[in-house]
C-alpha cells in the first residue's frame, strides 16, 4: 500500500483553508466543501462536516475537531518560525531540539489540530 494523505473533517473548510494557505505558503482553491492541498506527492484533504454527512449520514458522529498532529518538514526553521510569530499562530511549544535529531515548534491550526514545523538536526 502507498499513503496517499489525510483528511481533516472541519465545520469551516473555508477558514481552515485560508489557514493552511498562509502557514504552507501555496495557493488553495476558495471552496466552502473540500479543498485539497498537494505537497510531495501526498495529500492533506479539508472536508465540510455538512459534505460527510450528506454523502454518508451518521459518518461524523463521532468525529472530534483538532485531534490530529499534522507534521511537516521545513528546510528553514528559523525563517519559517519568524513568519509563524509574524502570523500571530496559537504556538503551544516553543523550539526545542529533540534527542533524537528533530526541532521543531507546535501551534494550533483554527480547528485545534496540532501542526508540527520540524527540520532534522
Amino acid at each position: 500500500m502507498k499513503f496517499n494523505g489525510i483528511t481533516l473533517v472541519s465545520d469551516d473548510v473555508r477558514r481552515l483553508g485560508k489557514f493552511y494557505e498562509s502557514i504552507l505558503q501555496v495557493e488553495v482553491e476558495d471552496n466552502d466543501k473540500f479543498i485539497p492541498i498537494t505537497l510531495a506527492g501526498v495529500q492533506l484533504g479539508l472536508w465540510a462536516r455538512e459534505e460527510m454527512e450528506r454523502l454518508s449520514p451518521g459518518s461524523s458522529k463521532n468525529l472530534g475537531v483538532g485531534s490530529c498532529l499534522i507534521e511537516f518538514e521545513t528546510q528553514d526553521f528559523d525563517q519559517d518560525y519568524e513568519r509563524l510569530k509574524a502570523m500571530n499562530v496559537d504556538l503551544i511549544k516553543e523550539p526545542t531540539t529533540q534527542s533524537w535529531g528533530r526541532k521543531s515548534v507546535w501551534f494550533r491550526d483554527p480547528d485545534g489540530n496540532i501542526v508540527n514545523f520540524f527540520m532534522l538536526v
